[in-house]
């Protein structure tokens, strides 16, 4: 008969030996933290990698994820400050940095999170109003993020992100902000296209301005330089009248008569060149206006002449010339 006890005892001790070895090992993968509890209540944390553990004694108590998890928040509605309900819904990224506070200090961390953010949610949004809640969504973002994250702090727990990604105002509320916006945008087209003309108005006023300015500049240039033809002329018929009266003067009355036989022909000049005389009628005989040249001609010939006639004989004495038209002849 074979005795089987000492091999068996062997057997048995062999059979614990590789069990309390598996009981007192423990491999953590990456991302995870295990607790340790001895006796129920909490020792220690298990890093990843392998660890050791007293078997039998200690136990893991919870596996707690440590990687950033992301949370979605189911709609719900939300009463605004202007009293418009409105339905928001959103996400919540969120990371545990200590496992046994997020073990032992909450009971289901993410029921927890998501209580709340909702909470939160309703209390940010509905202390602003419709417009504002449209239009501000990163500081309503912000403000949610600062005051959930600073409520899950003792949970070992770090908010990372909070975002809103939807905001659905009521169907009627959407068609009257339409019209709003309708209104605003056809208010600022007005706005434009008057400003527009009121440019364009002011512009062509400066122009305006600008081309009298310019004209008033010609008209006084143009005064300017008609004062100084007048002047000039002016001196000229000064000087003219000084060397007549200086050849009077001295004793010769031939310039005068000169002077007076040119006024008198240029006065019937100026009186036939009107535009508006057909028939000139003549106050004097003909014969006087030919005595006048013949005076004219008797003083030119009296200056270059040296006082000769026409025909090679002596000139008639100055005293006896002709000094002015002929008087007309006595009415029949």
């Amino acid at each position: 008969m074979i005795d089987f006890g000492p091999n068996l005892f062997v057997l048995v001790l062999l059979v614990l030996a590789v069990a309390i070895v598996f009981a007192g090992v423990k491999t953590v993968p990456q991302g995870y933290q295990f607790t340790v509890e001895r006796f129920r209540r909490y020792t220690k944390t298990l890093m990843p990698g392998l660890n050791l553990i007293v078997p039998f004694i200690d136990r893991i108590g919870n596996k707690v994820n440590v990687m950033e998890q992301v949370l979605d928040v189911p709609t719900q509605e939300v009463i605004t400050k202007d009293n418009a309900t409105v339905s928001v819904d959103g996400v919540a990224f969120f990371q545990v940095f200590d496992a046994a506070r997020a073990s032992y200090e909450v009971a289901q961390l993410d029921l927890a999170i998501l209580a709340l953010t909702m909470t939160n949610i309703r209390t940010v949004m509905g202390s602003m109003d419709l417009d504002q809640l449209l239009s501000h969504r990163d500081e309503i973002n912000e403000r949610l993020l600062r005051v959930v994250d600073a409520a899950a702090a003792p949970w070992g727990v770090k908010i990372n992100r909070i975002e809103i990604k939807d905001i659905v105002p009521p169907a009627d509320l959407v068609n009257a902000m339409a019209r709003q916006m309708k209104a605003e945008r056809e208010k600022r087209a007005v706005i434009l296209e008057a400003e527009g003309q009121r440019q364009s108005e002011i512009l062509k006023a400066e122009g305006q301005k600008q081309g009298q300015i310019l004209q008033a500049e010609g008209r006084r240039e143009a005064a300017f330089r008609d004062a100084e033809a007048r002047e000039r002329l002016a001196q000229a018929d000064a000087r003219a009248t000084e060397m007549l009266s200086a050849a009077v003067a001295s004793g010769d009355p031939a310039a005068l008569n000169y002077y007076i036989a040119e006024k008198y022909v240029k006065a019937f000049e100026t009186l036939g060149a009107a535009p508006n005389q057909k028939v000139v009628l003549m106050p004097y005989e003909g014969t006087a206006l030919l005595s006048s040249l013949a005076g004219i001609g008797e003083i030119a010939r009296g200056a270059f002449g040296g006082g000769a006639t026409p025909d090679g004989g002596a000139a008639p004495p100055r005293g006896r010339r002709p000094t002015g038209p002929a008087t007309p002849p006595p009415a029949e």
